[in-house]
């Protein structure tokens, strides 16, 4: 049984759904997923119900409590040979203690970020769960000094991007863009809160850029289980300026684009590992940024600067995330070549700590052992 929070969670539960098929075809995974995880061949318990902040997360409480329902009583129903949590703690540790009562084992990938914040949860974790299998070389020693069997087995997005052999050219054709065009990728994130901040925010991007940067092309792809209703009046706008608009097909567009601008999230990395250079936006509600900033206790936002420990890339946050600072920066992206060359050698720094890893290969060697009774 794999348990996936929101967007990028489900993404790494479809991998590993489809590794784990490769090497066991007769196994059956359930779990909470959307699209992605659904055409990997999971049979869903429910979707995928996230909420990220204070006032978002009240209201998606009642969501989150019939989700929660569904996939306690999955557990005692299917009694499944490996329970997999990915990310999304407060859900998952409430659901790893039920499995813990049922003596099922516990495989948590991709561990919360308790670097950042609440690091008291680490001993909360290593109580409840059997493995861990963590995406960020620095999450290793953190559970080790528990005590819990924990191993960096890479990152997820790496290996979706090792199965991509298309050019850039080529991409822009299948993605119905103009292969002579120099392509800038607009990724405003995928959760209700990050839409209704930043997809504003990227319609004037786009209107700045065309009057200051004239013959580029513009795509914005959004992952699969985004809801856009709400927003449709602004997505009209936006293809009433020229952009082009999918939906997931995220890592295809940022294979094609030469820049991107892009929501702080798995999406940064996705572009330092393709070498796109790009530039962070990101908006929270004025009461969760305000609290977030005495709670978290990191420099950066972005997955390429936390690596790098240093800013790499440009992270425009709150009032900083403007049309103006945007402009600015891909200015300075596209005309000094100094500056995007240091951008491509950190990239490559970056790609180092990943490449020999395979982590939807190694996370179901884990499950396989775990099933059978192994450590």
């Amino acid at each position: 049984m794999i348990v996936a929070g929101e967007t990028s969670g489900e993404l790494y539960g479809a991998l590993l759904a489809e590794a784990l098929k490769k090497k066991v075809p007769q196994v059956r995974v359930v779990g909470i997923g959307g699209e992605r995880m659904q055409a990997a061949g999971v049979d869903l318990i429910s979707g995928i119900a996230s909420a990220f902040g204070l006032t978002e997360a009240v209201s998606s409480l009642r969501t989150l409590k019939e989700t929660f329902r569904k996939a306690s009583d999955a557990l005692r129903r299917h009694r499944p040979s490996v329970l997999v949590l990915i990310d999304y703690p407060d859900f998952n540790l409430r659901l790893a203690a039920d499995a813990r009562v049922l003596r099922i084992p516990v495989l948590y990938y991709v561990s919360p970020q308790v670097w950042a914040w609440r690091r008291g949860r680490v001993k909360k974790i290593a109580r409840l769960v059997d493995r861990m299998a963590v995406i960020l070389p620095f999450e290793e020693a953190i559970y080790r000094d528990t005590g819990l069997d924990a191993e960096f087995v890479g990152h997820p997005v790496l290996d979706e991007i090792r199965g991509m052999k298309t050019g850039k050219h080529a991409l822009k054709a299948e993605l119905g863009l103009d292969p002579g065009l120099p392509l800038i990728a607009l990724l405003p994130g995928s959760r209700p809160h990050e839409l209704e901040q930043l997809l504003p925010l990227v319609l004037d991007i786009v209107r700045a850029c065309k009057r200051t940067f004239p013959g580029h092309q513009y795509c914005i792809p959004f992952a699969p289980n985004t809801d856009l209703v709400k927003h449709l009046s602004c997505i009209d706008m936006l293809k009433a300026e020229g952009v082009s608009v999918n939906k997931g097909a995220s890592l295809r567009t940022l294979a094609a684009s030469d820049y991107a601008v892009i929501a702080s999230g798995t999406a940064t990395l996705q572009a330092a590992l393709l070498g796109v250079p790009l530039i962070v936006i990101y908006k929270l509600f004025p009461l969760t940024f305000w609290l977030g900033k005495r709670i978290v206790r990191v420099k950066w936002v972005s997955l390429v600067n936390i690596l790098s420990d240093r800013e790499v890339v440009r992270e425009l946050l709150q009032k900083d995330a403007t049309a103006e600072n945007v402009l600015q920066e891909l200015d300075k992206i596209m005309h000094d070549s100094a500056y995007c060359d240091q951008m491509q050698k950190a990239y490559e720094d970056v790609r180092k700590v990943f490449a020999e890893k395979h982590a939807s290969d190694r996370v179901a060697d884990l499950i396989i052992a775990m099933a059978e009774g192994k450590r």
